[in-house]
């Protein structure tokens, strides 16, 4: 489904741009539930500080679901953030029900993040060969902030 709009792509251009956010979208909502997952159950001798640190992760994601879903809409066509949708798509590692302590929910979703952050590279790069200059730049500023939150998981995870 798409609607009318001035911007001045064409719709193929449009339609390929919304493919590659829409995916992505389904990737970084199963992300921000993963990181509540974490925020949840974290246990362990550092449970305050990663039960705070997962919370900021999920906000980070969070600002990431928006600016795709809005992307997708700017773009004239409808962002599917449902949960049928997003199980049904999403390329992330799925997330371990049996993590317990701080160190099994740090190498959870540092995977996933780590998958979400290469994913969204190769989406700069099939953006501009499309030629959305704009969703190009929306996944690099995407991919800056995955980058950020993924070191702070793992610098929890180096040994002294």
């Amino acid at each position: 489904m798409s609607f009318t709009s001035r911007i001045d792509l064409s719709d193929h251009v449009r339609k390929q741009a919304c493919g590659l956010l829409q995916a992505r979208l389904s990737d970084a909502l199963d992300l921000e539930a993963q990181a509540k997952q974490a925020h949840w159950n974290v246990k362990g001798p550092h449970f305050l500080q990663l039960h705070q640190l997962f919370d900021a992760v999920h906000d980070e994601i969070e600002q990431f679901v928006d600016l795709l879903a809005e992307r997708i809409t700017t773009l004239g066509h409808v962002a599917d953030g449902r949960v049928t949708t997003t199980a049904a798509a999403t390329t992330l590692y799925g997330y371990p029900l049996e993590a317990s302590g701080g160190e099994a929910h740090l190498k959870a979703l540092s995977a996933s993040l780590g998958a979400f952050g290469k994913a969204v590279r190769e989406a700069i790069d099939q953006a501009g060969t499309i030629g959305d200059a704009d969703t190009a730049d929306l996944f690099t500023q995407v991919s800056r902030e995955t980058d950020k939150q993924l070191w702070f998981l793992e610098a929890h995870l180096q040994a002294h």
